[in-house]
């Protein structure tokens, strides 16, 4: 028996599973995709809020605000991309000017630091390519953005270093409540365990509702997203947003941790939890939108387009703590924006609760610091010639768009919870991220991958499941 089951290893499950990881414990990770951060999690803006549109006095608010405050210390710790760059909040319209106000003053509510109100010639300054027709901006200097993919990746290989199970393309399909614990149904057997983490997603409320006769209900929200070349690295320094609306922050525009510009989210409510493919009406919409709060826009840079989806609950607000009719159950639901930004603070929470509830000890071995996949583009030619000289595979470039060189695959495939498909390497390593999007290095990934994995070619996937790239040797 388990002591604890995290359903989901999205941002929140694997942040809730490192925490979890600091002390002694059995407990395991339940995905149904064949690795981390294959939902949700992988499909978003990147961006750590500064905490200052979440409703003050909410959990969203408090965990925004936490999360954004560790989120650069975690990036040292587990050595993942993070920039503190700050953002700003245009206002366009005069009218519009008092609910910039109001903002601010939820802001300083909230906790958050360093904000400020600039005037039309301060925001100019900072952003050249800003709209001829903004007024006035709200600068947060406390935001950043972050690799989605490297956060929760990180969060995973040192959840599991300390001693945390992982067990992916299993699918929960029922759950029975024991008078001392659950039964948790899968497509691969019968897990039992103490306590259960419900961390699906935008499946969190049909895991809740396998339990509990108070109903939650999640409805997905589409957001569509540009991203731009590498070309474009300069464009907008800050992350640039409209001023928020019933729908969340608006389109934005905003570098990324590696150097694109990306451009989104729109926000559309659909029905189809796995609804992750773009519009031609909805891109048209990003694109227009993006236009009012930036001129010049780049958009012939797109180099791919794509969405994800948010796990919206109606109340606008993370349901995280344990189900009144379902003891044991701990709900980590309803996390859309800013749960990448707090999902620190929601893996301290939930891991808190937890430990209490269990009496756990602390993991006198635990260590908190993981080293990431060695980028040999960071090292003096001094340095990047000796690695060669013993590695030689770090001489051999797979992807020419990211210069992705062999030993960097290698690690991915090699290291805990290692890649298994084309995808697993993308996440990792960037390769097949660039201009070309896997054009050009998908062949060469594809024998690294069969090579080391010792399968065949035919059984290489794009992301797990049956998503065969070769159906034949012909």
């Amino acid at each position: 028996m388990y002591d604890v089951v995290i359903i989901g290893a999205g941002v929140s499950g694997c942040a809730i599973a490192r925490e979890l990881s600091r002390y002694e414990v059995r407990a395991c990770v339940l995905e149904k995709e064949e690795d981390v951060c294959c939902q949700t999690s992988k499909a978003n803006s990147g961006i750590v809020h500064a905490g200052y549109d979440a409703a003050h006095g909410s959990m969203m608010a408090e965990l925004n605000v936490i999360g954004n405050q560790k989120m650069e210390a975690l990036s040292k710790e587990l050595d993942f991309a993070f920039v503190k760059n700050g953002s700003l909040v245009v206002c366009l319209d005069i009218d519009a000017l008092p609910n910039l106000y109001k903002l601010y003053e939820n802001g300083i509510a909230n906790g958050v630091k360093e904000l400020r109100i600039l005037n039309q010639e301060e925001v100019r300054e900072l952003e050249p390519n800003i709209s001829d027709q903004v007024i006035a901006a709200l600068y947060a200097s406390t935001a950043g953005i972050v690799c989605p993919f490297g956060l929760t990746i990180a969060f995973a290989e040192n959840a599991a270093m300390n001693g945390i199970e992982f067990c992916f393309d299993t699918k929960v399909e029922e759950i029975e409540k024991l008078r001392s614990g659950f039964i948790i149904r899968t497509n691969k057997g019968n897990v039992v365990t103490k306590y259960v983490v419900n961390a699906a997603g935008v499946y969190s409320d049909e895991i809740h509702n396998m339990v509990s006769e108070n109903k939650i209900h999640i409805t997905p929200r589409r957001g569509d997203y540009c991203l731009l070349d590498k070309a474009t690295e300069g464009f907008v320094k800050q992350t640039i947003f409209q001023l928020p609306d019933k729908f969340g922050k608006g389109v934005l525009v905003s570098p990324t941790a590696h150097g694109n510009t990306i451009v989104g989210p729109t926000a559309i409510d659909i029905l189809d939890k796995e609804g992750s493919n773009t519009t031609a009406e909805g891109l048209n919409h990003l694109i227009k939108t993006a236009g009012n709060t930036v001129k010049n826009l780049p958009i012939r840079q797109v180099i791919t387009s794509f969405a994800g989806l948010r796990a919206h609950e109606e109340h606008h607000e993370f349901i995280i703590g344990e189900v009144e009719d379902a003891e044991g159950f701990i709900d980590c639901a309803a996390i859309e924006s800013p749960g990448l930004t707090s999902s620190p603070a929601i893996g301290e929470k939930v891991a808190t609760l937890l430990a209490n509830k269990l009496s756990l000890h602390k993991n006198e071995r635990f260590n908190g610091t993981r080293k990431g996949i060695l980028n040999p583009k960071t090292l003096s030619p001094q340095e990047r010639n000796a690695l060669i000289a013993k590695n030689p595979e770090y001489g051999n470039i797979i992807c020419r768009c990211e210069s992705i060189s062999e030993g960097e695959i290698l690690d991915a495939i090699h290291r805990p919870l290692g890649a298994k498909s084309l995808d697993g390497i993308k996440r990792r390593t960037r390769a097949g991220m660039g201009r070309c999007q896997a054009g050009f290095c998908s062949p060469k990934t594809m024998q690294i991958l069969a090579r080391e994995l010792n399968l065949d070619a035919l059984e290489i996937t794009k992301c797990g499941g049956e998503s065969k790239l070769l159906l034949d040797r012909r």
